[in-house]
């Protein structure tokens, strides 16, 4: 067996339960993965954010009036360059910023506490045209930039913003005003608000899997115990239906054994004494008067008549003795007794396997008498045709006229068929009455019997 077989058989024989503890697992564990990374970032966006914006507003409070200069010279005039300097080496203000930049709108640096990148003009990324734009733009830790080297160096957690510097009246957008701001408290609230809120996911995630495979538990648990019942149960129907089989096929037996027996005193009995009778009127026909002798003539005939009828009878009930014999012998053996007693030909195909139940035997023989002498009587005999073959498992039994048809204003299917229709059915079995199925004029009685569901 495959990969592939050897998976799917171990997933098919896990409970619903499991299978859904299994899959459920995986799904809940990728959306909980997927919530946590999204809550966590829209918690840092929103700190950094308003972190940068607070802190962006202190600075821009200091830095805008010495950065007037940048409106119409384009520089910091020699006073402007001095008081930035002390305002970020001697105030509290400058022990929270590890480094500053001032950026002219076109990505050039004009003042620095990094004086080596002053008058350098580096590619201006989005961060800085969203500040010329007039927004607040702040990131934490993300220092991958060619001009902040510097920064990099110094191995601290910082809080880079990046903060517009506008013309006082016209609020014109003159500046940028970069500055790293030391975060080590801003890195321990973030961590602990990722923590908080991968804490959060993980338990309202696990509530609705708990809450979720209870449900499926208790289902599976119905589901496991209604299958035992109804295997139970289809296990006790299957021993019933094998008894009633065997039961019905005994009484088919001994119904058979008794019409036989029937048969038997029908011929040894009545038929006898018939003959008895013939033959004394014989005797009494000698030496009497003529009209003696046409009364005699008639009662004769009559008795003849009655003495055929009798054997023909004992001939119909009972079959021939099957036990001991095989199945294709006592077919042959009924049709060459059709064919003798009516005169006509029947066409025989058969494919039986080497042996038979008792009660198929006799269900199938039974099948071949009634079959041929509707065929006889409605069809007079025309393109019999007996066939039996083994097809899937299964017995089929066919047979076959080539007459008119069924007669639709007769009800056809009488005693003896009802009868036959009962021992098939017994059997699991199904017979049938119809059109032949070839298409070809005439009729079909046709039996379907499952040898695998018969003892």
């Amino acid at each position: 067996m495959s990969l592939a077989d050897d998976t799917r058989d171990w997933w098919s024989n896990l409970t619903l339960a499991g299978q859904f503890a299994l899959a459920g697992g995986i799904v809940m564990a990728l959306a909980t993965a997927i919530t946590g990374l999204f809550v966590s970032a829209r918690i840092e966006d929103a700190v950094v954010r308003n972190t940068a914006n607070a802190t962006a507003l202190y600075m821009e409070s200091f830095i805008a009036p010495l950065s007037q200069d940048m409106a119409t010279a384009g520089r910091l005039s020699a006073p402007a360059e001095a008081g930035i300097t002390r305002l970020l080496k001697d105030t509290a203000l400058g022990q929270r910023v590890a480094s500053f930049k001032l950026w002219s709108t076109d990505g050039r640096i004009v003042a620095a506490t990094d004086l080596e990148v002053v008058g350098r003009q580096f590619p201006v990324t989005e961060d800085l045209t969203q500040a010329a734009a007039g927004e607040v733009v702040g990131s934490f830790d993300k220092l991958d930039e060619e001009e902040n080297e510097a920064e990099q160096a110094l191995g601290l957690p910082l809080l880079q913003i990046y903060a517009p510097i506008r013309e006082t009246g016209s609020g014109r957008v003159i500046a940028i005003a970069e500055f790293y701001e030391v975060a080590t408290q801003l890195k321990t609230d973030l961590v602990r608000a990722r923590m908080t809120s991968w804490v959060a996911v993980l338990l309202v995630m696990a509530a609705i899997f708990l809450c979720l495979f209870a449900i499926v538990l208790r289902g599976s648990r119905i589901i496991a115990r209604q299958l035992d019942d109804l295997a139970e149960m289809a296990s006790r129907n299957v021993g019933l239906r094998i008894k009633v089989q065997g039961a019905a096929a005994r009484f088919s037996q001994l119904n058979d054994q008794a019409l036989r027996q029937i048969g038997a005193d029908l011929h040894d009995g009545p038929a006898q004494l018939m003959g008895f009778a013939a033959l004394r009127l014989d005797s009494l026909r000698k030496g009497g008067d003529p009209r003696a002798i046409a009364e005699i003539d008639g009662i004769q005939k009559a008795i003849r008549e009655a003495i055929a009828e009798i054997r023909n009878i004992s001939r119909g009930v009972s079959l021939p003795e099957i036990e001991k014999r095989a199945m294709v012998e006592v077919i042959r053996g009924l049709v060459d007794a059709h064919a003798a007693r009516t005169g006509t030909e029947v066409a025989l195909r058969l494919e039986l396997p080497g042996e038979l139940p008792i009660a198929v035997k006799i269900c199938l023989g039974r099948l071949v008498q009634e079959g041929l002498t509707n065929a006889f009587r409605h069809a007079g005999g025309q393109g019999q045709e007996v066939r039996v073959a083994v097809e899937g498992g299964g017995l089929v039994a066919q047979v076959l006229d080539a007459g008119p048809g069924l007669p639709a204003e007769e009800d056809i299917f009488g005693l003896g068929l009802a009868g036959l229709a009962g021992r098939v059915e017994s059997l699991g079995g199904e017979l049938t009455l119809g059109p032949r199925m070839d298409g070809r004029k005439g009729a079909e009685l046709r039996m379907v019997l499952d040898l695998r569901s018969v003892e």
